[in-house]
């Protein structure tokens, strides 16, 4: 879960659930190449959610140079966000939806696509799971933006008990605990485990660029959740309809 860039702006065009994850797929890599094998089974309650969020989502085209590729909505993005975090329980340590987007923000500026470790290691889909991460962490389908926002924001909140226990014992306020706090998730979804345990909270500057990049990039991401949520709860008020979570 390496790596990030920036995005120039998305087009107007709109594209259904079906042909978008379709178009986004092809847009990046060959769909073989990023099949993660799903054994057949009945549809559980989680599946049943998963679906009912997928036919909300509505995607848009953006470009990266001369490469055309997808991303969700502004809406769709907070939608996301916020159900992740509810569901996963951010509150509890600290977190809210606005730290999931951001953690997104900081891989893939919300398009999805195939990136990669510095070995090689292919991290795959929106919330750049490397393939051994995402078997040990239960998510079937990497490339499958519900399902993989959600098992992210599961992993955020074991890195946010991570986080918490590496700065127990530094004498922070309770903005600068927050903060480091948030530096510690950035930190446990950048690195390998080797590379998170030299952190003890006041080493930041020392860690390798591509992660202080990840976490200036959450926060920045944070900030526009933040505004996002604003904008269009004030603007869905007036209809009587509320974004999931909150």
């Amino acid at each position: 879960m390496t790596g990030w860039f920036r995005a120039e702006g998305p087009s107007p065009t709109v594209q259904t659930q079906t042909q978008s994850q379709a178009q986004a797929q092809a847009a990046t890599v060959p769909v073989a190449q990023l099949a993660v094998p799903v054994a057949a089974q009945p549809a559980s309650h989680e599946d049943s959610y998963y679906a009912q969020l997928r036919s909300r989502i509505r995607w848009v085209g953006t470009r990266i140079g001369d490469r055309e590729l997808l991303t969700p909505d502004a809406s769709s993005r907070v939608l996301l966000a916020r159900s992740a975090a509810e569901r996963a329980g951010l509150n509890e340590v600290g977190l809210s939806f606005k730290d999931v987007y951001g953690i997104i923000n900081a891989e893939t500026s919300w398009i999805p696509r195939m990136g990669a470790s510095k070995d090689g290691t292919p991290n795959l889909g929106l919330a750049q799971f490397e393939p051994a991460t995402a078997r040990a962490l239960g998510l079937r389908n990497p490339n499958d933006p519900v399902e993989a926002i959600h098992v992210a924001a599961l992993h955020m909140k074991d890195a946010a008990e991570w986080s918490a226990n590496r700065i127990a014992g530094l004498k922070l306020g309770a903005d600068e605990r927050a903060q480091k706090l948030r530096e510690g998730v950035s930190i446990f979804y950048n690195l390998s485990t080797k590379g998170r345990n030299r952190w003890n909270g006041t080493n930041t500057a020392r860690l390798p660029i591509e992660t202080r990049l990840h976490i200036r990039n959450a926060a920045t991401g944070a900030q526009v959740a933040a505004q996002l949520a604003h904008q269009l709860d004030t603007r869905q008020a007036s209809s009587g309809f509320t974004l999931a979570g909150g």
